[in-house]
């Protein structure tokens, strides 16, 4: 009666929201008196999960199922579950998940709880501790049903080594054709950079720089930082960078440990999309902006101005 957790990869190597699942489930599994297995796809290697606390690797090697299809992959969970005998099934709050998510709970009839921040605050009756309003608030919500789901939010437990003896497994699910009913065209990738969904630090700039001419003000400093880059809506919406890269309410959630605004005055819509994130930084021209009233530091000042110091200093710190 194992835990079962779905560690995502992405071209063969496993995502840095594979080891916080794991880390999470382990301290789970030890409260219930059980293990931790997780499942693969396509993974090439996958002995770092026992550094986690994973005692059994599921590995699903498959090439209808080397692109994400969240129809297949939550039918094979549902049948690595069952293998299993799990009651208790982890994923991440990552898009590719939280697509899972709702299919994976009708296939095993499992009651669902989405963006977990904590720990199971009991076992018997099972509650967990979730943000709602766009994290706004908490509510503590109770699951009944046999069979559990959550959805672990991104950088809210943490990475923990627990060292564990593991074993893996080849599993070979059973397909159909149903489950490849949608086709993908084609999938856009952003090579080179650090992706927004598995980045710790976000430099994400706004109509603030005034055109995409200056936009290198922002790669500056991500790359000082090892940082992924990211845009409010307007300046995707003006084509000044690609919707890959808008993050926000109506975007891409980012739920880093540092997220900076340069030139970004703070919409609501904006302002839900990252709140998750620990530490905000705000720089804008506007004392008035509604950033600032969210923000853990700010530097009213122009970015022109600031960035270009502030990439000094943090080279003058890296180099000590």
């Amino acid at each position: 009666m194992s835990i079962l957790i779905y560690a995502e990869s992405a071209e063969g190597k496993l995502k840095k929201v594979a080891f916080e699942l794991a880390s999470y489930a382990k301290k789970v599994a030890n409260s219930l008196g059980t293990t931790v297995t997780a499942l693969t796809f396509n993974s090439t290697d996958t002995s770092e999960l026992s550094k986690y606390g994973v005692d059994k690797v599921l590995k699903v090697n498959d090439t209808k199922l080397a692109q994400f299809n969240a129809k297949a992959y939550a039918d094979v969970i549902q049948q690595a579950a069952k293998k299993e005998s799990t009651k208790v099934v982890l994923l991440s709050s990552t898009t590719d998940s939280t697509y899972l998510a709702s299919l994976v709970a009708v296939a095993l009839e499992a009651g669902y709880a989405s963006n977990v921040v904590g720990l199971p605050i009991s076992t018997s009756p099972f509650q967990v501790k979730r943000t709602a309003f766009s994290n706004k608030a908490f509510n503590i919500t109770e699951i009944n049903t046999d069979i559990k789901v959550l959805g672990l939010a991104k950088n809210s437990f943490g990475i923990i080594e627990t060292s564990t003896s593991l074993t893996e497994e080849d599993f070979t699910p059973t397909l159909s054709d149903n489950d490849f009913n949608i086709k993908i065209e084609s999938t856009e990738k952003v090579s080179g950079k650090v992706a927004i969904a598995d980045a710790d630090i976000v430099v994400s700039g706004g109509r603030g720089l005034k055109g995409p001419e200056n936009w290198g003000l922002i790669e500056d400093l991500a790359s000082v930082l090892g940082a992924a880059t990211a845009c409010s809506k307007p300046v995707s919406d003006l084509g000044w960078r690609p919707h890959g890269e808008h993050v926000g309410q109506t975007g891409k959630p980012v739920a880093a440990n540092l997220y900076i605004a340069v030139g970004i005055s703070g919409a609501i819509q904006h302002i839900a999309g990252i709140n998750s994130s620990k530490v905000k930084v705000v720089i804008n021209t506007d004392p008035e902006a509604p950033f600032f009233k969210v923000a853990d530091y700010g530097i009213v000042g122009d970015a022109f101005e600031v960035v270009p110091q502030l990439i000094e200093k943090l080279k003058v710190f890296k180099g000590q």
